[in-house]
């Protein structure tokens, strides 16, 4: 007789042994993936723009994509490299500021079978050795948001059915350190095939910074506000369709990650830093045109999607970095 105790709880039986078998196939599940590595891969610390250039970078590849046996991720910083190695959101990384400045270029093969779960477990191995990464979690309690609907109700529109998808996994080229089209509002056109295509485009110039949502879900929303404001923002509105939106805001204190998400994005990395606010309450110098200050997000959201972002508290597990290199080993 199999006797296991928890809370007070007695298990006998049947029961206890699936539990206890449950037990091992996970933590045998555990052990395997600690031993596993890519193929191949390089880290390299990425070329640095001319001042006054843009860069255009576009993660590609990987699991669950249409080119499954290979990474690029171009210009991208260790903090990106963490999110998807750990499977979590920005604000849930403790570390060092240089998280967020320091980019590279990363390439990596593996056998096209590979899973999500285990291509998460060959990131965090290559970090641990390329960086000497070492970790622990806790969780503490923290703000929160809930993005929820406005009292007028939302101001978006919903999307036309999906066209056919653009392939968002081929593999991407080289980041491109020419200048982009500026538009008459002072922001970059979205290079093709981005305009029209599903997908969240941010923008982030001196000053201004636009999110342009195209066949989005409110989910889609959270996860990027979740990135730009470092905190956990919860979909709460209770909006099953999907949408096309564009939001203009200050990104001051804003953080513009740069990771390797499962879906299409599209970003442009400003070259040289936002420029000081020059009003209280986040708002910057206007547009061009109109002279107008930029809203900081959480009065863009209200008064530009007819929803709103309310604060809460509540326990959000961390990774706390106990250790990590700022120069990758030799290749």
């Amino acid at each position: 007789m199999i006797r296991l105790t928890r809370r007070g709880t007695v298990l006998k039986g049947t029961a206890a042994s699936s539990l206890l078998l449950l037990a091992v196939c996970v933590t045998n599940a555990q052990t395997a993936n600690k031993g596993l590595t890519f193929d191949a891969a390089s880290i390299k610390p990425a070329a640095m723009p001319a001042p006054g250039k843009a860069v255009m970078a576009a993660p590609s590849g990987g699991p669950d994509t249409r080119d499954p046996s290979r990474i690029h991720y171009p210009f991208i910083t260790l903090k990106a490299l963490l999110l998807n190695a750990y499977d979590v959101k920005p604000y849930q990384i403790q570390g060092p500021p240089w998280l967020d400045t320091e980019r590279f270029d990363v390439n990596a093969t593996m056998p096209p079978e590979t899973t999500k779960e285990q291509f998460r477990a060959m990131l965090q191995n290559l970090l641990a050795e390329r960086f000497k990464l070492t970790i622990h979690r806790e969780t503490k309690q923290l703000p929160v948001y809930l993005l929820v609907v406005g009292k007028n109700g939302p101001n978006m529109r919903e999307s036309n059915p999906a066209s056919p998808a653009g392939d968002e996994a081929n593999p991407a080229s080289p980041a491109s350190f020419a200048a982009p089209k500026i538009g008459p509002d002072g922001f970059p056109a979205l290079p093709s095939p981005a305009a029209g295509r599903p997908g969240l485009f941010l923008m982030m110039m001196p000053g201004r910074a636009r999110l342009v949502g195209q066949q989005q879900t409110m989910l889609d929303l959270a996860n990027r506000l979740t990135g730009l404001l470092s905190q956990p923002v919860t979909d709460e509105t209770g909006l099953a369709a999907k949408y096309d939106f564009t939001l203009t805001f200050s990104p001051d204190g804003m953080s513009a990650p740069m990771g390797a998400p499962s879906g299409p994005v599209g970003m442009m990395v400003p070259a040289t830093p936002p420029a000081p606010s020059g009003a209280a309450g986040g708002a910057v110098s206007g547009s061009p045109l109109e002279g107008d200050s930029f809203p900081d997000v959480f009065r863009a959201v209200k008064e530009q999607l007819g929803l709103a972002l309310e604060a809460k508290k509540g326990p959000v597990e961390l990774i706390v970095l106990d250790h990590i290199e700022k120069t990758p080993a030799d290749n």
